[in-house]
């Protein structure tokens, strides 16, 4: 079945979001020495798509990754997920926030340890209802109003603006415009979502550089060393504890390195490894 021309053209405005978007968000990662992930090509992954696993052993593509350490060769440590979505109708907005939540919470809890940044980029029209569930569950969000991207196009004369009644006819002129725009054109369009949307946008890189402007206070490190003792029963294991003497000295191997970075901002990230180079391998990116 042949692609509608209402279809393709919602395509162009989200695919013109997500570019628009990206460009933001290089900046912001180059300003810290992030690596910004998205669905391209990338020598330390067979796929184009930005996958990533959860704790539970599911995968979530996903739109943009930040991550300490990262280059095109080597995947870093997630500093900050961000999704993007483009919904022209608010029948789809609910659904959309839902799905949203069942990728990026996994995530935020699988790399509690990281603290990582939690972001939402809506475009389009979505309900008070949706936003505020994304912002009950912490999410940080920027809006881009569907009012704003159709004077973004009217820029260059294209009529974004559609309904459920919009004529396919109608569609394929919004189409063929856009097909004859220049990289000037597109450019343009580009610019003045940026001035419609400034004062938003703004106060989402805030939020961004914010999360990463904290600054490291302290660092501990707890080599932990022992033997293993397992017990059949809880009661052996409390007749255990309090039978064992703390002033005794067993020579033991080193179980596991417990590390606790604090920031000024109070947020703590705590990591465990049993191998020591993999402890090593985690400070180095904070270095």
């Amino acid at each position: 079945m042949a692609e509608s021309y209402s279809h393709k053209w919602g395509q162009i405005i989200g695919n013109l979001i997500q570019e628009f978007i990206r460009e933001t968000l290089q900046e912001v990662a180059l300003a810290h020495g992030f690596y910004l992930d998205y669905q391209k090509k990338r020598a330390c992954r067979t796929s184009k798509k930005v996958s990533w696993q959860d704790r539970y052993g599911n995968f979530h593509d996903l739109d943009y990754v930040l991550e300490r350490g990262g280059d095109e060769n080597t995947r870093g440590l997630p500093v900050a997920f961000i999704e993007t979505a483009w919904r022209r109708y608010t029948k789809h907005s609910k659904n959309k926030a839902q799905e949203i939540e069942g990728a990026l919470i996994p995530l935020s809890e699988t790399y509690s340890n990281l603290n990582p940044f939690l972001g939402v980029i809506l475009a389009g029209v979505f309900t008070k209802g949706a936003l505020e569930q994304l912002e009950s569950k912490k999410f940080k969000i920027l809006y881009l109003k569907y009012e704003n991207i159709v004077k973004a196009f009217a820029s260059v004369r294209i009529n974004a603006s559609f309904d459920e009644s919009t004529p396919e006819t109608e569609f394929q002129d919004k189409i063929n415009r856009w097909n004859n725009l220049s990289a000037q054109d597109i450019a343009i369009i580009k610019t003045q979502l940026l001035s419609l949307e400034k004062p938003n946008i703004d106060t989402f890189v805030k939020e961004v550089n914010k999360s990463f402007s904290r600054r490291i206070q302290s660092v501990s490190i707890i080599v932990l060393h022992g033997l293993i003792q397992q017990l059949d029963s809880i009661e052996n294991a409390i007749e255990y504890i309090q039978s064992y003497s703390a002033s005794q000295t067993i020579v033991a191997p080193i179980l596991k390195y417990e590390v606790d970075i604090r920031y000024n901002n109070g947020d703590i990230i705590h990591a465990m490894f049993q191998d020591r180079a993999e402890a090593i391998k985690f400070l180095m990116t904070f270095a």
